[in-house]
């Protein structure tokens, strides 16, 4: 083991791949074999050729994952900076509009 991946560990599992574009539902997601916990920081890059879907399909597909682990002061930066981009989502302003 390097020292790199002793700070930032990598991981290479199998995952599965679930895309939908409906009328419905939009959504793309990652499901990673095993009892893996992804943790403020880490990235999840998934391999393989980039998908594209019409809309109307759904397309289930198992591909392999890299997980890289965010170390111990990027998942203290990452935390600390997401207080203050979740406060952004709650901006409320109440100054009235004005017509044009």
């Amino acid at each position: 083991m390097t020292i790199s991946e002793w700070w930032s560990p990598t991981l290479d599992l199998p995952c599965t791949l679930k895309i939908e574009q409906t009328h419905d539902y939009f959504h793309a997601h990652v499901e990673l074999d095993g009892e893996i916990k992804i943790r403020p920081g880490d990235r999840v890059k998934v391999h393989g050729a980039p998908v594209k879907i019409a809309f109307g399909d759904r397309l289930v597909e198992r591909r392999r994952a890299t997980v890289h682990r965010a170390n111990l002061l990027s998942r203290a930066w990452t935390r600390m900076l997401s207080g203050f981009q979740l406060q952004e989502l709650y901006e409320v302003s109440f100054t009235p509009s004005r017509s044009l």
